[in-house]
């Protein structure tokens, strides 16, 4: 009953996760050309960005894409070893990934080996978030931690830039440890507390999204990171 109520609830701030706002698609990834593989699928929201001539090829792991997405791409497979022949996609989507792989290294060099030289390589992981599906979470990178996996892999950085303000990133923890904790309650105390923490995530996701338009940014702090990756 709670995720039916939080489903009508998403596009308010009563919702713990409004601040993320609307899902959006990298900068350039509706420019590309060729073939364009989408590991991580999911859904397959990333076809719709894309010309229509693109040719989309959508993979995804069975123990999550499956089980936890319902996910329906044309290949099921491991991203750590990718079923393709080397340099034979023009482009990659990896978006909000790399988290949940066990060997997030051999994955970037996957991306690399099937990748053109010239082709271009986009990737998203969280740096501020809290657990989820589990127990497919292992990991979060820094920034420098996305470069230093990016070269070993052999690929530049072309863009990597932070996907939220440092205030609107802290909004969204409290938002969601309110939500948390009463979501973990049961009986009285779970009815109880719905209605306050209700009151206390609309106020603060509606101050900190406010306040995020007049007061400076700080680059430490984020929710996560999108990456823009080139192959030479």
């Amino acid at each position: 009953m709670l995720r039916q109520w939080a489903k009508l609830l998403a596009r308010t701030p009563l919702h713990p996760q409004w601040l993320l706002g609307r899902r959006d698609g990298p900068r350039g990834v509706e420019q590309v050309s060729g073939r364009l593989l989408d590991v991580g699928a999911a859904d397959r929201w990333v076809e719709s960005l894309v010309p229509a001539e693109v040719q989309y090829v959508a993979l995804d792991y069975p123990a999550t894409g499956k089980v936890l997405y319902g996910a329906q791409p044309h290949v099921f497979a491991d991203a750590a070893s990718l079923p393709f022949v080397d340099h034979c996609f023009d482009a990659v989507t990896c978006l909000e990934v790399l988290e949940h792989v066990a060997e997030p290294e051999r994955v970037m060099g996957e991306i690399s080996r099937v990748l053109k030289p010239g082709g271009r390589a986009w990737l998203s992981m969280p740096f501020l978030y809290p657990l989820h599906d589990a127990p497919f979470d292992f990991q979060r990178y820094t920034e420098f931690g996305l470069r230093r996996s990016a070269r070993q892999a052999g690929l530049e950085v072309a863009c990597l830039c932070k996907d939220m303000h440092a205030l609107r990133t802290a909004g969204l923890l409290v938002c969601l440890a309110l939500a948390g904790g009463v979501s973990a309650r049961k009986g009285p105390s779970l009815w109880l507390g719905m209605p306050i923490a209700a009151a206390l995530v609309t106020m603060i996701n509606l101050t900190t999204w406010s306040l995020s338009f007049i007061w400076p940014d700080w680059s430490h702090m984020t929710r996560g990171y999108v990456v823009e990756l080139m192959k030479e």
